[in-house]
């Protein structure tokens, strides 16, 4: 069996202090700022310290600008036809495909790409066509988004076990106790803690007996995901989380022989090669078109080769580094500000070192009582000070209910006897002294060092305030 193992420099950057070596600190810093200047100036005119690139990246401009002029530049059509307006839009399909597949390091000889409308969709795509059964679970982890959860529904109905991993510490995926196979389903990394979970751990499911559905949504805006070296079954990802633009389009990107496995529960225009009304019959089609359901997003397909160069220009790397040295600056930020008398003024939830993590944290703010300051007056008194962060529980629950220490019985009852009256607030007041929500604070392409004091900043006046 093939053993457990961290991923490589090229994958995660090695540990740092943000206190390390300061000419290559200010080098980089210094060139992420220039980039930014040209790219995202709309920001700085805004006034804006934008903190939430785990909900969406911002769109650098010259690829805005280049792709109004490619929209204007040329007449589009549906696909489905074979003028030239239509010829000129399945070219754009297939180079999405392919730039996709680069983008990943994935052969096309290994993997093949179905366009959706987001990851969520491409997700929505295996959980309803994988072939679960009574010998076929479903196996989750604690960690995981909302859309991969969802899945559990699929498996459900056919019959099928759904277990879940939980956390071992810091956040971070205990081992799996292997069963008799199925789907395992889990995150690359963190869209709660930005915790970067194991990819060794691809390869062990699969040997015991598990296709591998790896979420790379939050992971892929800035690390590399090499599909040479991990192996997963099906990835889904997002574009406006990379780039932030073309936004309602992702994709699903599968291994032939896992493709092959899939099960669609119907079809529809675009998806077969004939339907016969008389005889109740129809053929879906070959490739991928068989799981992308109507008219594809032609008009913004032609957006994703553009997106993706122009994120690959910025040296990946170099990405990854000025990105971690941005996370432990935040980290040693947040956990040194304290009150007058001592007592601190945030908790962080996950690991408060920038080691095997992204740059994103989550976070709840302590007033001067060191009592919570609640995740939705913090982001309404940030967003009055320009400051753009998120708080709840970022579709995530798993990681919410470890976070706040929830008694778990006791959630149950609640959620029951507050039925269809349920809102957030309520929930909190009837729970007591726990929190309902953090606040989380994300860092990308597009952000300096400067964002990074300017948040801290802002959330001291907030804490301070109480």
């Amino acid at each position: 069996m093939a053993e457990l193992i961290r991923s490589d420099p090229g994958d995660q950057v090695a540990p740092i202090s943000s206190t390390g070596d300061p000419t290559d600190h200010a080098t980089d810093d210094a060139w992420f700022t220039a980039w930014r200047r040209r790219e995202l100036s709309r920001v700085d005119r805004d006034g804006l310290t934008y903190a939430d690139y785990t909900g969406s990246a911002l769109a650098p401009e010259s690829l805005l600008r280049g792709d109004a002029e490619r929209l204007l530049g040329g007449v589009l059509g549906n696909p489905h036809s074979q003028h030239i307006a239509s010829v000129r839009s399945s070219a754009d399909i297939d180079e999405a495909r392919d730039a996709i597949l680069a983008f990943l390091g994935a052969s096309p000889d290994e993997y093949r790409v179905i366009l959706t409308a987001n990851a969520s969709a491409a997700l929505k795509l295996v959980g309803e066509s994988f072939a679960f059964g009574p010998d076929r679970e479903l196996l989750l982890t604690a960690d995981n988004h909302n859309s991969v959860l969802g899945m559990r529904e699929f498996a459900r109905r056919r019959g099928a076990a759904v277990r879940s991993v939980p956390f071992a510490e810091e956040f971070r995926i205990g081992m799996p106790a292997w069963g008799g196979g199925g789907l395992f389903a889990y995150p690359a990394q963190s869209n709660f803690s930005g915790v970067r979970h194991d990819l060794g751990l691809i390869a062990l499911a699969q040997e015991a007996g598990y296709r591998v559905l790896l979420d790379a949504a939050a992971m892929v805006p800035t690390s590399r995901l090499d599909l040479a070296r991990y192996r997963p079954d099906f990835v889904a990802l997002s574009l406006y989380k990379i780039v932030g633009w073309p936004a309602g389009i992702g994709a699903l990107v599968a291994r032939h022989e896992a493709l092959a496995e899939l099960e669609r529960p119907w079809f529809a225009g675009g998806t077969v090669d004939w339907v016969s009304v008389s005889h109740e019959r129809h053929r879906l089609a070959s490739g991928p078109e068989r799981f992308e359901d109507g008219t594809p997003p032609f008009l913004v397909a032609g957006a994703v080769a553009p997106a993706l160069a122009a994120v690959t220009a910025v040296d990946r790397d170099r990405l990854a580094r000025h990105c971690h040295r941005l996370v432990a600056r935040f980290l040693e930020g947040l956990d040194a500000r304290r009150h007058p008398d001592g007592s601190p003024m945030a908790v962080i939830y996950g690991p408060t070192a920038a080691i095997d993590r992204g740059a994103t944290v989550p976070f709840n703010l302590l007033g001067p009582d060191r009592s919570v300051v609640p995740h939705w007056d913090v982001e309404r008194l940030a967003a009055a000070r320009r400051l753009a962060i998120r708080g709840g529980c970022f579709c995530n629950p798993g990681c919410a209910e470890a976070a706040f220490g929830w008694p778990l019985e006791r959630v149950g009852e609640l959620l029951s006897a507050l039925g269809e009256e349920f809102t957030v607030p309520r929930f909190g007041a009837a729970l007591g002294d726990f929190p309902v929500g953090a606040v989380r604070a994300s860092f990308g392409l597009g952000s300096v060092m400067a964002d990074v004091d300017r948040t801290l900043e802002v959330l001291a006046e907030i804490a301070t305030a109480g």
